[in-house]
């Protein structure tokens, strides 16, 4: 475990060998789902890079020098940190040139041309990468293909196919892999999220290797209506006007920013995916066809989620193509009887 970080002692290793042969590149695309420790390595790393004593192939920073204290106390002058506005739905041109009074003069591709205030580098990392728009990525292509010296710029996203062709070109992409179920069900005992061994496996088996998303179900809401959603699904007969009405307002209550709700409406289809995948290894054919289907109609779901679709059409969408191949009999719900306790 490096640093306190579970599940990608294979990612530090690759780092170390490209440091050691010269060959740390200017700019790395980290891909892989959300919730997996892409942002948390990212500053580790940068952190290590930083580090004024140790030397970098080490990735082991010191923890004494000024730059590290400056680093652990969130003020460090050399590190850039860039989110997605929550107001907003793609990254805004002016996080990396500045507002219309002071294009170039500000921003992260101005603060990057700056030397450095400790040490030989600056480090910036670009949350939500997936949110690039057309003209954030035409922004940020100069300082891509001509990166200063002393610059590492680290990109974070979940998928290359989410990046725009100028992003992934100009990027070394690292793959990181989803957490084991037993990595993700000891952090959820560790950080005191599950009270016991059994309802964190649990929690981790449908958590898709994520803590973020582990995190999430713990929720028991999310139980409850999962328990509901269960109940009208083994109808003989979906009505997706009723399921509509049984998802859109679950949705809506996780709140007004767009985000929460595409996480949450995520982890509906993901029950209902989980549902689908139990009935299809334990029926007949023609329930499993069936059962196929209704998968085929949950990935088709996902993607329109991923491609910032309206959420009210997708749930529309989603809930006509389930009643459309409706398994009759499909038995008593699966899975748990209650929310895990």
């Amino acid at each position: 475990m490096w640093q306190g970080i579970i599940g990608h002692d294979e990612v530090v290793n690759r780092f170390r060998r490209s440091i050691e042969a010269g060959r740390l590149a200017s700019t790395y695309l980290f891909v892989g789902p959300p919730g997996i420790g892409k942002k948390r390595f990212a500053l580790e790393l940068a952190h290590s890079l930083l580090c004024t004593n140790a030397a970098d192939a080490v990735l082991q920073p010191c923890g004494q020098c000024e730059s590290c204290r400056m680093f652990v106390a969130g003020n460090h002058p050399d590190l850039e940190v860039v989110v997605l506005p929550p107001d907003k739905s793609t990254l805004p041109i002016e996080l990396f040139i500045g507002d219309r009074e002071h294009r170039n003069q500000e921003g992260l591709c101005h603060r990057l041309e700056l030397r450095p205030f400790f040490g030989r580098r600056k480090v910036a990392i670009v949350d939500d990468a997936d949110h690039f728009g057309i003209a954030s990525a035409n922004c940020l292509l100069k300082t891509l293909e001509e990166p200063p010296a002393s610059a590492l710029l680290i990109l974070i996203g979940t998928s290359p196919s989410r990046q725009l062709p100028t992003i992934r070109s100009r990027s070394q992409i690292v793959r990181f892999r989803t957490l084991p179920m037993e990595d993700v069900a000891q952090v959820l005992i560790d950080t005191g999220v599950a009270s016991n061994r059994d309802v964190a496996l649990q929690i981790a088996q449908l958590s898709d290797g994520s803590i973020e998303r582990a995190r999430q179900l713990s929720d028991t809401t999310l139980w409850e209506f999962r328990n509901r959603l269960y109940s009208a699904l083994q109808t003989a007969r979906l009505d997706s006007v009723r399921l509509t009405r049984l998802v859109q307002p679950f949705v809506d209550e996780a709140g007004k920013e767009t985000s929460p709700r595409r996480e949450r409406l995520r982890i509906v289809i993901g029950f209902v995916i989980e549902r689908y995948q139990q009935s299809l290894r334990s029926s007949a054919a023609n329930e499993a066809r069936l059962a196929t289907q209704a998968l085929d109609t949950c990935l088709s779901a996902l993607e329109q989620i991923d491609r910032n679709a309206n959420l009210g059409l997708v749930i529309q969408n989603w809930c006509e193509g389930l009643a459309g191949g409706t398994i009759r009999n499909a038995g008593s719900p699966l899975g748990f009887a209650s929310a895990p306790h």
